[in-house]
C-alpha cells in the first residue's frame, strides 16, 4: 500500500498539483512482470508488489481511503529525486 501511496503522491507533486492522487485496484488483461525499477534493485524480490505490462489493465475500483505522507516527508522524497536527476542517476529501465 505504501508504494501505491508514493506513486499517487509523487505523480501529483511532480505534475505541480496539490490535488490528492488516485489509487486504483486493477486486473491485468495480459502477461505482466515484476517492475525492475522498483524490485530487485532497491528491494530484493517483489515486496512492493510492483508490476508492469504493455497490455491494458482493467480498473476494478478506485481506492478512496488511504493516508497521505506528511508534507515534509514528500518534500524530502522530491529533494532526493531532484538530487538523482542532477547526478544523472534517475534511470528508468524499459
Amino acid at each position: 500500500m505504501d508504494t501505491a501511496v508514493w506513486g499517487a503522491e509523487l505523480a501529483t507533486a511532480l505534475a505541480g498539483s496539490d490535488e490528492r492522487g488516485h489509487i486504483y485496484i486493477v486486473e491485468p488483461t495480459g502477461p505482466f512482470e515484476d517492475d525492475p525499477n522498483v524490485t530487485n534493485k532497491r528491494f530484493p524480490g517483489n515486496i512492493t508488489q510492483s508490476y508492469r505490462t504493455p497490455h491494458p489493465v482493467r480498473v476494478i475500483r478506485e481506492l478512496e481511503t488511504w493516508r497521505r505522507h506528511q508534507p515534509e516527508v514528500v518534500e524530502s522524497m522530491l529533494a532526493n529525486i531532484a538530487r538523482l536527476q542532477e547526478q544523472g542517476r534517475d534511470v528508468i529501465d524499459d
